[in-house]
């Protein structure tokens, strides 16, 4: 199976020797690091000691992220030597049912007029020592993000949860991408303020504008969507608390704007 997986990092030292492990199957594993101030690279490089295998898969590329997610895994598409590639985070890890469908996936004849050259990978969340199936994570639990893609199929677009375009059809795989994110709420709370921030951003750059509706009423609709229409009460306190986390999100991304562009206002 030749196929390479590509990786974004950013001080990532608790995770990414478990997301290298789940990989071993690719043929390269690049990945692309903004210049991490922890033990990340350390811990990559252990691990190449420890297990000879990665020594020569694994590839470090150290680039600055500049707040734009949809650049960085461009970037590394044009690194890989492998006609597929699989894009997954260091707090991902892959199944071996999907390791199955991915293998699956690339030995099928692509050539067809209909030729499938991306595929959604549907991702399980576990949070608080439990899977969440409903709210904020259901969408990518039931109907998956595009993550295995062929070289140079298209683009992916967006500074923050940014999405895979392409003109080719999309397939979608059974196996499940597992997904730990945010381990302690200090992480969720660091990782809400740094995604507002450029999500808030990258909105700005697009003329994009915030008032005081917006900044009481998004977050009210974002928890009532999550938490009550979406299910999200069905995960017990870990649905609420996520729910409550991402609506704070909405508040900062709204707040953040408003500051932007009052902040540009009085430059003028």
């Amino acid at each position: 199976m030749n196929i390479s997986a590509v990786i974004l990092t950013k001080n990532e030292e608790k995770d990414i020797c478990d997301c290298l492990e789940s990989l071993e199957f690719c043929t390269e594993i690049i990945i692309i690091d903004d210049y991490s101030t922890d033990r990340t690279l350390a811990e990559i490089q252990k691990l190449k000691v420890k297990s000879p295998n990665y020594k020569s898969k694994v590839k470090i590329i150290e680039r600055e992220l500049k707040g734009d997610f949809a650049a960085q895994r461009n970037f590394g598409m044009k690194q890989v030597v492998g006609d597929w590639i699989l894009f997954v985070d260091a707090d991902e890890r892959v199944t071996e049912k999907l390791k199955n469908d991915i293998a699956h996936a690339v030995g099928a004849d692509h050539r067809s007029a209909r030729a499938v050259n991306a595929f959604y990978i549907k991702r399980r969340d576990f949070w608080w020592g439990r899977e969440l199936r409903y709210g904020e994570t259901a969408k990518a639990r039931n109907k998956g993000i595009v993550r295995l893609v062929k070289k140079d199929s298209g683009i992916f677009l967006g500074d923050v949860h940014e999405v895979f375009y392409t003109a080719a059809n999309v397939g979608m795989l059974d196996g499940y991408l597992n997904h730990y994110p945010h381990p302690t709420v200090k992480d969720f709370l660091e990782d809400i303020n740094k995604y507002s921030t450029i999500r808030a951003r990258e909105l700005y750059d697009q003329g994009k504008t915030a008032n005081l509706f917006q900044i009481i009423f998004y977050p009210l609709i974002k928890f009532k969507l999550n938490y009550f229409m979406y299910g999200g009460f069905l995960d017990g306190p870990a649905g609420f608390a996520y729910s409550f986390f991402m609506s704070f999100h909405s508040f900062l991304v709204r707040v953040k704007l408003y500051q932007f562009n009052r902040i540009s206002a009085n430059h003028v």
